[in-house]
């Protein structure tokens, strides 16, 4: 009896030495699968915490809160990270397998040569659609006019909604006009607005953080929106039996690409093991379960041969490298730019409708 209390004993006493590392991440962004792989190659535990946006994620590593490890920024919050000196430079030594990934994301223009994030998976703005319905009406997704010309709008009315972040809107809208969605020209973010002026009366609205449910429940047939909330509405009509397929495709005029990166903060705990999972995750195998789960775009090069066979050649998910060339990084922008944008945005936003009877026009917030 002893000795097994004392067995009992070392084992409590082994379990509670393990290092926890603590991730500070988006909700459902890192599986279950890769917390449970590392947990066991490293003989530590994981602990997850979680936020909603850049902004509480900024707030809690400014004031001191609770060890945070390893954090997963969005390419718009790295700059605020690196003004603040929130984060710490990677030793490259320790993460051989950051070799793997694809050259073109290595050296950003938010963080010269990767020295204090790296990607952990991509998403692009694209067009999300019914696959059948657009066949039937003839509507060719692989051009942003699915979203912003007047006349293939008229088949849709009312069945199109866009993702209501408006750096993602305009850019779009610019590249569809042929314009460099980082521009710094008034004049180009003026026409921009005429496009979405124009297309705004045929748009059945906003979506909010799951606007893709509504490709999934039939009620639009085509959406602006990211591409991994697009194999989630994919994956969710197949679960429902849903007498449609749901696509998304990329635009000839080019893609917004979004970057979910990796970084160590400053104050970290335990700065080795934080090395240790970054490059974890860059391995082939774990960075293809980011798509095989979540329908990430992968960075890594070598994440190819492990991808499930329905998504193994998706032109989205595991990308032609040279594809990556088409593919755009928003820049940070300047505040009063961004302060004018969200002006024009809300303006966007407000239905401006008129009553045949009273000539009295009405403004209704969507």
């Amino acid at each position: 009896m002893r000795s097994l209390a004392c067995l009992l004993f070392l084992s409590c006493a082994s379990a509670l030495a393990q290092p926890v590392l603590h991730l500070y991440s988006r909700h459902d962004f890192l599986p279950d699968v890769l917390i449970e792989r590392f947990e066991q190659r490293c003989h530590c535990q994981v602990d997850q915490d979680f936020y909603e946006d850049g902004d509480e994620m900024l707030a809690r590593l400014s004031s001191g809160g609770p060890a945070v490890d390893v954090v997963f920024p969005s390419s718009f919050t790295v700059p605020e990270l690196l003004r603040r000196k929130l984060v710490q430079p990677f030793d490259k030594s320790r993460l051989p397998n950051a070799a793997d990934l694809n050259p073109i994301l290595a050296n950003p223009a938010y963080d010269l040569g990767s020295t204090y994030t790296l990607p952990a998976s991509l998403s692009l703005a694209v067009v999300g659609y019914n696959i059948e319905k657009l066949r039937e009406l003839n509507i060719d997704p692989y051009s942003w006019s699915a979203v912003f010309d007047p006349k293939v709008l008229a088949k849709l009315k009312g069945h199109v909604n866009v993702v209501d972040n408006p750096r993602t809107v305009f850019a779009a809208a610019l590249m569809y006009l042929g314009l460099d969605p980082n521009s710094a020209n008034d004049d180009d973010y003026q026409r921009a607005r005429e496009v979405i002026a124009a297309a705004r009366p045929y748009w059945s609205g906003y979506g909010g953080n799951y606007y893709w449910k509504d490709l999934v429940s039939g009620e639009a047939w085509v959406q602006l929106g990211f591409s991994s909330e697009f194999y989630q509405a994919r994956e969710a009509a197949k679960r429902e039996h849903r007498p449609y397929t749901i696509g998304y495709v990329l635009q000839r005029e080019g893609n917004q690409l979004a970057i979910d990166s990796m970084a160590i903060p400053v104050s970290a705990p335990h700065p080795e093991l934080a090395q240790r999972f970054v490059n974890f995750l860059l391995a082939g195998k774990n960075a293809a379960e980011l798509g095989n789960v979540n329908g990430a775009t992968t960075p890594v090069l070598t994440a190819a041969p492990f991808f499930h066979d329905d998504i193994k050649y998706h032109p989205v998910i595991n990308p032609d490298p040279a594809a990556l060339r088409k593919w755009t990084v928003l820049r940070e922008m300047p505040p009063k730019r961004l302060r004018h944008l969200r002006r024009m945005w809300h303006d966007m936003r407000i239905d401006h409708a008129v009553d045949t009877v009273s000539g009295v026009s009405h403004k209704r917030e969507k």
